[in-house]
């Protein structure tokens, strides 16, 4: 059975678009309970079978924003890079993401940041792709986090602790709803909608993610699960975030 993604839910004027190029999602296999520690009470990590035993996986996904805009004000656009770090979580019956935090290349993190009491931080961020290559390489260079990439020769059969392409295609690279810790130690929630991504599957010389160090998720040494990269992809983010509330 394929993955034909989710409905797109109809724009609103408050919503915001944008066009992510040079997309990629860098996952970490790695310790369920590590995870859960992290996470408040009634999330829990998204716990998977892998080839040498369970874990959940954890993603930094990094991209360049271009023409980020809210519908409401399309005159006014911004373009820079963007780097997510996110766990895969299941909460009160729902599934999504769970963000430990954002990095922005743009003075406009301030709206996320204070507005919306969101855990954003500016960040220098350089992304660059080759996807003509031969092989296509992906590049990300900011600051303390890096990452050196290749396509592998071949498309990957299977990932690594799912069932097949429409599995993964789902849970890794279709999480519609993510949940955060707001300044004060309220929960927050947003929703995105995005097209079913056609990935590309990559390798990496090399990589440092120093935000999942100081997690005690990783060490320098842990090898990525997998890397799954794309040249654009469009989105559809429903802003503003909301206070989460369980029984609402």
């Amino acid at each position: 059975m394929s993955f034909d993604g989710t409905p797109r839910p109809d724009p609103r004027w408050h919503h915001a678009q944008t066009d992510l190029d040079d997309f990629a999602i860098v996952s970490y296999r790695v310790d369920a309970d590590a995870v859960a520690r992290l996470l408040p009470e009634g999330f829990a990590p998204m716990k998977m079978d892998f080839a040498d035993g369970p874990g959940t996986l954890i993603s930094a996904v990094a991209f360049k924003d271009r023409n980020f805009h809210f519908r409401f004000l399309p005159q006014v656009s911004i373009d820079c890079g963007q780097i997510n770090y996110r766990a895969y979580v299941t909460a009160y019956g729902m599934t999504g993401v769970w963000f430990f935090g954002t990095s922005l290349d743009h003075p406009v993190v301030a709206i996320p940041q204070h507005l919306w009491g969101m855990p954003w931080r500016r960040d220098r961020i350089r992304i660059e792709a080759d996807w003509d290559g031969s092989p296509a390489r992906w590049l990300l260079d900011a600051g303390d986090a890096y990452c050196d990439a290749a396509e592998l020769p071949q498309p990957l059969s299977l990932l690594d602790g799912f069932t097949g392409e429409s599995d993964w295609l789902e849970r890794l690279t279709h999480p519609t709803l993510g949940w955060y810790r707001r300044r004060g130690g309220n929960l927050g929630v947003y929703s995105i909608w995005h097209p079913v991504m056609r990935p590309r599957y990559l390798a990496a010389a090399s990589t440092s993610f120093p935000v999942f160090e100081r997690l005690g998720l990783i060490t320098p040494s842990t090898p990525p699960h997998s890397i799954l990269g794309q040249a654009r992809l469009r989105f559809d983010i429903h802003t503003p975030p909301r206070r989460f509330r369980p029984d609402s």
